[in-house]
């Protein structure tokens, strides 16, 4: 990447690339970008991302524009990645850093120029199914590390205290270091690097989706009695629960009122429990979704309010994503209110 950014930068700009003037890495050297490339008066501050994900063009476009803020240079940021996906041209230009990928997108503006070039696909997709860092089993990890952002943990501890085996554990976390989302201190335990990027990363991988969802219609007065009188009878029938999504929110926040009330169950309630509860499966109309969960990690963290469980609120965060009614803004109230990093609490 580091020699193909320059030869790009040049077809973008309808130059030759030996107007071109490279100074190479300097990141070592000056804690600057990957790449100065000048031509004529114009510098471009170059960082490069072997990957399009969130977290990669985040970190990137976070490091070039304080790196030149900071120089207070007439330089233009820009990052470079194999794919630029719709989340990174976001984070992009909220950054107001510009940037241009190896399958012919670019979103390139600087004084006197403005390059814009969309829909080019993606050319290099991998083959086969990507390993994520937050699968349900893996993001146990993400979980723990943002629920104890302020504290480190080492592998052996974190293995322990997930549930998962350290083999396994030790290779989620040299992915969670290769994306920069955790640091390693001089004795070997790990944190949280930048709570809101390890964050943001989960949440644009995440896909409630994969848990095994029953819907259905609970007759009650009230969404808040439907979920108390859910929440006892499971408790009763020794079935291990636990709120999300606006009932979640409400029960962590307050917020709002709603709808449907969404549950976490360790085990799906027999027909003869659904029946006790008043619980009848709907295809439409549903105020409630028992969530049998693809990981149990979700229970991770959980607590009572208002003597209901009710999931940690990272984890109701995640499950607001896609849901209905006002779940866009429960999210973000739970990120303004809950969801910081110590040094921003």
């Amino acid at each position: 990447m580091l020699k193909e950014a320059p030869r790009r930068l040049a077809k973008l700009l309808a130059i030759p690339v030996s107007e071109l003037e490279v100074r190479g890495d300097v990141s070592a050297s000056e804690g600057g970008p990957d790449l100065i490339i000048l031509r004529g008066k114009q510098i471009f501050a170059v960082e490069c991302k072997a990957s399009g994900q969130m977290a990669s063009v985040t970190l990137a476009a976070r490091r070039v524009r304080k790196y030149v803020e900071a120089r207070k240079k007439n330089a233009i940021p820009l990052v470079v990645v194999p794919f630029m996906g719709e989340v990174g041209q976001q984070l992009c230009e909220e950054e107001g850093v510009s940037w241009f990928d190896l399958s012919g997108n670019a979103r390139l503006v600087t004084p006197g120029l403005r390059v814009q070039i969309e829909g080019k696909p993606n050319q290099f997709k991998q083959t086969g199914r990507p390993k994520s860092l937050f699968a349900p089993k893996s993001a146990r990890i993400a979980r723990w590390l943002l629920m104890k952002s302020d504290q480190a943990f080492t592998q052996r501890e974190l293995a322990r205290l997930c549930g998962l085996d350290e083999g396994f554990t030790s290779r989620v976390v040299r992915g969670l270091e290769d994306q920069q989302l955790i640091m390693r201190s001089a004795s070997g335990a790990v944190r949280v690097k930048d709570y809101d990027t390890l964050l943001d990363a989960w949440q644009e991988a995440y896909d409630f989706s994969k848990n095994n969802i029953v819907r259905g219609h609970v007759a009650a007065r009230s969404s808040d009695d439907v979920l108390r009188q859910l929440a006892g009878k499971l408790k009763k029938d020794k079935i291990e629960y636990a709120a999300t999504g606006l009932a979640g929110a409400w029960l962590c926040l307050g917020f709002t009122g709603f709808r449907l009330a969404v549950l976490y169950v360790a085990e799906l309630p027999s027909d003869s429990q659904r029946e006790q509860m008043g619980f009848h499966e709907v295809e439409r109309g549903e105020n409630v979704w028992l969530v049998q969960p693809a990981d149990s990690g979700v229970f991770q963290g959980f607590e009572f309010r208002e003597s209901i469980a009710c999931v940690h609120p990272v984890q109701v965060y995640l499950d607001l994503k896609n849901h209905p009614e006002r779940s866009v803004e429960a999210a973000q109230e739970l990120r303004k209110k809950l969801l910081k990093s110590p040094s921003h609490a």
